[in-house]
């Protein structure tokens, strides 16, 4: 998709994606940051393959990824400005591991991400599964997230607030991927509210 030129031209925001992705909700951040000028870029583990192709979980749409997580250590991250952990299965595909010895790559990559602050980490729905491995990365901070993980989240040490979107600093979270507009909406205006920061 070609971005516009926009308040976030130049700006890169991540994606993570796996099998049963809600399809509206990648859709609309694809489009919507777009028109804001920043570049989409699509994430996932590809075990080694040049590609993976997934299908979405209600119109089971097709979805191509090259893009491998694996791949992105620090100086990859710094060359975004946000990572994104959608809704549906995401999350709970990309924290298997083979070796039980071993985080999942996805889960390393996160904890790669929380360790640049200036970087936002946004999780939609039930993203924060991801986190279950790593509870240390979101212990004693607001969230909020699908009604299912509330008990997930606390035992996580997180403290779960009933509202729809809920900011701390570089995390954004919001409860569903019907949220998907207000998930856009706030990274958006916390890249550009960095940007006059930094200005």
């Amino acid at each position: 998709m070609i971005s516009l030129p926009g308040p976030l031209t130049g700006k890169r925001i991540g994606v993570l994606v796996e099998g049963d992705f809600v399809e509206e909700e990648i859709s609309y951040y694809q489009r919507r940051f777009s028109e804001e000028g920043a570049e989409v870029v699509l994430l996932t583990r590809l075990w080694g393959q040049p590609s993976l192709t997934f299908a979405g979980y209600e119109q089971r749409a097709p979805l191509t990824v090259d893009g491998d997580l694996e791949d992105l250590g620090y100086d990859g991250l710094s060359r975004l400005s946000a990572l994104i952990v959608p809704s549906g299965m995401v999350a709970d595909r990309l924290r298997y591991t083979e070796d039980l010895d071993r985080p999942a790559p996805a889960v390393d990559l996160m904890r790669r991400a929380f360790r640049i602050p200036r970087l936002v980490k946004a999780f939609s729905c039930h993203g924060l599964m991801l986190l279950s491995t790593a509870p240390e990365l979101i212990r004693g901070r607001p969230v909020t997230c699908h009604n299912n993980l509330v008990g997930d989240v606390s035992n996580m040490g997180a403290h779960y607030r009933d509202q729809d979107v809920v900011v701390d600093s570089d995390l954004v979270t919001t409860r569903t991927a019907g949220h998907c507009h207000l998930m856009a909406r706030t990274v958006i205006d916390t890249l550009k509210a960095s940007e006059q920061v930094a200005a």
